[in-house]
């Protein structure tokens, strides 16, 4: 079954995969193009609807992105956002006021007053907040539209010509701070558009398994099973597809959480899967020692967990393909197309240039951790992986500031197994999105007992977020954090102060490294 499509044309915008996730919250299939995208794919592709994102530039100035004009001639309904609606009327005819004009500019929470005639806005309330990021403003709109919304400084915040189809907001729709914003989007979809919403996890489920058995046919599948979140779902996904062709490889660092080789072994043992736990810790802390650099840290990580995988496929013989359980935000952070490298992800930019395989699978490539979860649960998978806990690939050598080793580890995974168990006993487990616990390399002066001590400080990090690419800072109690405090300085040596990071994400990213 083909889904029906609607495309999010990427201006460079900070907010462009949040689009496509609002979206797909809609049931609707998204995916993200470049504006450079060639017309003739787009034509082929037979969208439903476009989107075209915000983005930093000026439309009127030289080197701006822009499209060729015939994207307005496809006849199919656009909806522009920010600078998307602003490329839009420049494209059409209009005008847009230059950014030295400071008195039209607006940032963040504004009220807005819309036309409620609009299908854009059908039965919407009149009046509410939105979230506006701009310099550069609407001045003259083109032929054959008119203002169907306005703030006190936008005379234009919203647009439309009907007959085109064609819909546009200075005003950023997709974020959470824009009220009804994620009801404009589904009149947009449903009303203007004429989607049905037939994209659901159980369709994703049905195309994926098919497409993985065309693709492996007779051969064998290399799995990189963490026993995390997402390796976890690409491990049963894969399974339903192709069962004993896939081994799986459960390669233990040295640098899991406490407990956790033993406890990911149990878990997969009746799973029905052929499983392979290497023990590899001294190997990994050995490629580690005495590096301190966190992108140097990951690509070796990357690196060395590769040189494993293609080591055990000789054992079991010619193994054509390697699957991963990388997703969106992996992808996003680690560079695709025109966005910046935020961090390597050791399953994406940490990968060496050469790979002993045929192929390397993503069968989780365009899902958001949630809808991860969601497919996890369609599957049947067990609810306790299900909601494990997100943990990086490299593990905590990303919690642990500076050069690795194995006392370092081993006080880092007490003190984490101490936060994650306090959490769990405030039934906090499952309303904060992701906790866990940092090594800081910063050591400070303490006192215990009657005695001067120069200890580590370690950093407790809790967000609360449903795609993990923003995220804010968890709101943990007092009590709790006291608690955990408590029983860290007096059960883990080496550490003498506990501070709690409430920084959201951007500007940081959720992992300290």
């Amino acid at each position: 079954m083909k889904h029906e499509l609607v495309i999010v044309l990427d201006f460079g915008g900070q907010y462009n995969q949040l689009i496509a996730r609002r979206v797909r919250e809609h049931k609707i299939y998204c995916e993200v193009k470049s504006y450079k995208t060639p017309i003739e794919e787009i034509r082929a592709l037979n969208p439903r609807g476009i989107i075209f994102t915000g983005g930093p530039n000026s439309v009127y100035l030289d080197n701006s992105p822009r499209m060729s004009k015939e994207i307005f001639e496809l006849g199919v309904p656009i909806l522009g956002i920010c600078y998307g609606a602003q490329f839009m009327v420049y494209g059409l005819g209009g005008t847009i006021g230059k950014a030295n004009d400071s008195a039209a500019a607006e940032f963040g929470r504004t009220d807005c007053e819309f036309d409620t005639n609009s299908l854009l806005f059908k039965g919407l309330r009149e009046k509410s907040v939105v979230w506006m990021s701009h310099n550069d403003y609407i001045e003259t709109l083109p032929k054959g539209f008119r203002a169907i919304g306005h703030s006190a400084k936008c005379p234009f915040g919203a647009i439309e010509d009907p007959e085109r189809k064609f819909y546009g907001t200075q005003f950023h729709p997709e974020v959470n701070h824009t009220e009804q914003g994620f009801d404009m989007l589904g009149n947009f979809l449903y009303n203007v558009c004429g989607c049905r919403g037939d994209w659901t996890m159980e369709e994703f489920a049905e195309n994926a398994t098919r497409e993985i058995r065309e693709k492996i046919g007779s051969g064998k599948a290399l799995l990189a099973l963490s026993g995390g979140v997402d390796s976890s779902v690409a491990c049963k996904l894969m399974a339903k597809a192709v069962g004993s062709q896939l081994t799986c490889i459960f390669v233990d660092t040295g640098l899991m959480r406490k407990n956790e080789g033993d406890e990911v072994e149990a878990a997969f043992a009746d799973s029905g899967v052929n499983f392979v736990r290497v023990n590899a810790g001294e190997r990994f802390l050995g490629k580690l020692r005495g590096v301190t650099e966190p992108e140097r840290k990951r690509k070796i990580i990357g690196e060395e967990f590769i040189r494993v995988f293609e080591e055990e496929a000789k054992k079991i013989g010619k193994v054509d393909y390697l699957v991963q359980g990388t997703i969106y935000p992996d992808v996003i952070e680690s560079g695709a197309g025109d966005a910046a490298v935020i961090k390597s992800h050791h399953n994406v930019g940490g990968l060496p240039d050469y790979v002993d395989f045929k192929e390397i699978i993503e069968p989780l490539r365009l899902l958001f951790k949630d809808e991860v979860r969601a497919l996890g649960t369609t599957l049947g998978l067990d609810e306790k992986l299900v909601w494990r806990q997100p943990f990086p690939g490299p593990g905590l050598a990303i919690r642990i500031i500076g050069e690795i080793t194995p006392e370092k580890v081993a006080i880092l995974q007490d003190a984490d197994a101490i936060f994650r168990e306090e959490i769990a006993n405030a039934k906090l487990d499952r309303e904060i999105s992701q906790y866990f616990a940092v090594l800081t390399d910063m050591r400070s002066v303490g006192v215990m007992g009657d005695g001067r001590t120069y200890d580590y400080t370690l950093a407790l990090r809790g967000v609360s977020t449903s795609d993990f690419m923003t995220a804010d800072f968890s709101r943990i109690p007092y009590d709790v954090l006291e608690k955990v405090s408590v029983r860290v300085v007096n059960e883990v040596g080496n550490i003498n102060r506990v501070v709690y990071d409430i920084t959201s994400k951007p500007p940081a990213t959720i992992e300290w490294e």
